[in-house]
């Protein structure tokens, strides 16, 4: 079984497991053929972009980040957990992100937060360390261990994209709840990371 998703074949390989044993998936991989791998470094940098992303489009969050990159790079956590607010605002980036930002900033800074450990750590200890940052949920600790970490059974069930997704995947009536999408998924493990980068293909097929 997987033990982390690094490469294209890693994902073939998840599929392959996947659409063997649930035909619904199996008619997601017929539309989209292998979803993207998804992955991108780890660290403060990507976790800023993470809260970045929170709630908006992909296309907002790419405006507003070109911003935060030209103010704050190359992120020092000490500088960005002292900048004035008004540095934070002048990038677009609401009152929650501010903080969210500054506080993991600040986390990172005072070391009560290492991400060069992360690495380390079980899935559920990953999730603990992240969402004791204020402004820091389960969706993108979960983010983190998808992209960032490569973990084959991250599932970030709050993400709006993927519920609109399944949604129509499994002709349900309604969009499922991040409670629901739990239930749902719960015959992918341990790889609804896969599922999930099959469903984010389907939702651009439906787009």
């Amino acid at each position: 079984m997987l033990q982390h998703i690094e490469t294209p074949q890693d994902i073939e390989q998840g599929v392959k497991l996947l659409i063997a044993n649930d035909q619904r998936l199996a008619h997601v991989h017929r539309m989209t053929g292998l979803p993207p791998l998804r992955r991108q470094p780890g660290g403060f940098p990507a976790l800023l972009y993470m809260i970045t992303e929170q709630m908006i489009s992909l296309k907002a969050a790419h405006a507003i980040w070109q911003r935060v990159e030209a103010a704050f790079h190359p992120f020092d956590p000490a500088v960005m957990a002292n900048a004035a607010e008004e540095d934070y605002r002048a990038c677009g980036l609401s009152g929650p992100k501010l903080n969210a930002m500054r506080s993991l900033a600040t986390a990172i800074a005072e070391g009560s937060l290492d991400c060069n450990k992360l690495p380390d750590l079980a899935d559920a200890d990953v999730i603990v360390q992240l969402t004791r940052i204020k402004g820091i949920g389960d969706w993108t600790a979960q983010i983190y261990l998808l992209a960032c970490l490569g973990r084959p059974d991250a599932w970030p069930a709050g993400d709006v994209a993927l519920q609109i997704a399944m949604q129509h995947a499994l002709d349900l009536s309604s969009r499922p709840t991040a409670r629901e999408m739990a239930t749902l998924a719960r015959d992918w493990r341990p790889l609804r990371a896969i599922a999930a980068r099959l469903l984010w293909a389907y939702y651009r097929h439906l787009k």
